[in-house]
Formats: C-alpha cells, structure tokens, sequence
C-alpha cells in the first residue's frame, strides 16, 4: 500500500505552475520548487518523479485552467468576430493582472531547453497544433453559417492566429501598452477579415 500525501497535490502543482510560468523551465531550481511547493525532497521524487515530470503536469494544469479560460470566452459568444476579440481580451486581462507573469506558460516553452526535449516538445507542439484545430473548426463552422464568407481560410487564419499570440507573449515586456496591443489585435482581426 502506498503512502499517504501529506500536502494538497492540486495546490503544490499551482505553486509550481506559477513558479515555472515566472523563471522558465530551465530557470527554474529544484531548491525554489521545493521552496514555493512546501514539500521535501523526498515527498518530491515520491509524487513528481523529476523536474520534467512535474513540468508536464504543470503544463496541463496550466492547459485545464488558463487556456481553458480562455478558450470558454471565445466560445460563450455566438459571433466568431465577437469570440476572437473576448479570446484576446481574456489574453489581455492576464496580462493586467500584477499577479500574473507577463508571459503564456506555453509560449515560454518555445526555448531550445524545453523544445530540446522530446517529450516536452511532443506535448507543447501537439497543445498548439489543438488550439489551432479549434479555431479552425470554429472559423469554418461560422464559413458555413453565414457569418464568413464560404471559401475564408480558416486553418491560415487560425495558424496566423496562434503565431501572432506567440509573438505577442514574447514582446508584451516591451510593448506593455494595453492600448498599443489592442490596435494591433484589432489590425490583426480587421486584416484577416474578423
């Protein structure tokens, strides 16, 4: 019989989530894990295995709860224009939040450590290649109801998409003006036809 947890597991991973989403997975110590999680080391290797392991895992609580967010404000509009923009906005607000780091979890793994691995590539390419899916399926479905023209590229738009978020992650340390990144979104939108 294995032993007991003696700490809330779903509340270690969101320590360490928020730990890897500020420092990166590289950057990111077994020391400061064991820091911010609360646990000992050996409670460490028992329930996570290895630093890797615990990212993945940090990766999908990520996915089950950010990009979730995200996503259901894309979908709890009946217009796409409407569900791109509220996806951003969503995006955005993050990004507001002081208590957020100024980047995506996902788009700080596209760095030659993570993407050196194997498994954590397979996990973060499948992950984008998901989000770009959806979109499409959502910008051909609006194609077949009326609301975009029949032959809209939905799977370039959606690819165009998804790359602009990525770059966008990468230069909001720059660009942190809320404005200045809205007119760009809005160029993004109004260029591609949303």
């Amino acid at each position: 019989m294995g032993r007991k947890r003696a700490f809330d597991y779903d509340d270690v991973i969101e320590r360490a989530t928020r730990l890897f989403w500020a420092k990166g997975y590289t950057n990111t110590s077994l020391a400061e894990l064991l820091e911010v999680m609360g646990i000992r080391e050996s409670s460490f290797y028992h329930s996570m295995k290895s630093k890797k392991q615990l990212y993945l895992e940090c990766l999908r609580h990520y996915n089950d709860t950010v990009t979730r967010r995200r996503w259901e404000a894309l979908t709890a509009e009946i217009s796409i224009r409407d569900g791109v923009r509220a996806y951003f906005r969503a995006v955005l607000e993050d990004l507001d939040d002081p208590a957020v780091p100024n980047v995506c979890l996902m788009a700080g793994s596209l760095s030659a450590d993570v993407l050196g691995d194997d498994e954590l590539r397979d996990y973060i390419l499948t992950e984008m290649r998901t989000l770009e899916t959806a979109l499409s399926e959502r910008l051909l479905l609006a194609a077949r109801t009326g609301e975009l023209p029949q032959d809209f590229p939905a799977e370039v738009a959606a690819q165009v998409v998804v790359t602009f978020l990525q770059g966008l992650f990468r230069v909001i340390r720059v660009l942190d003006d809320r404005a200045r990144m809205e007119r760009q979104i809005e160029a993004l939108l109004t260029g591609l036809g949303l």
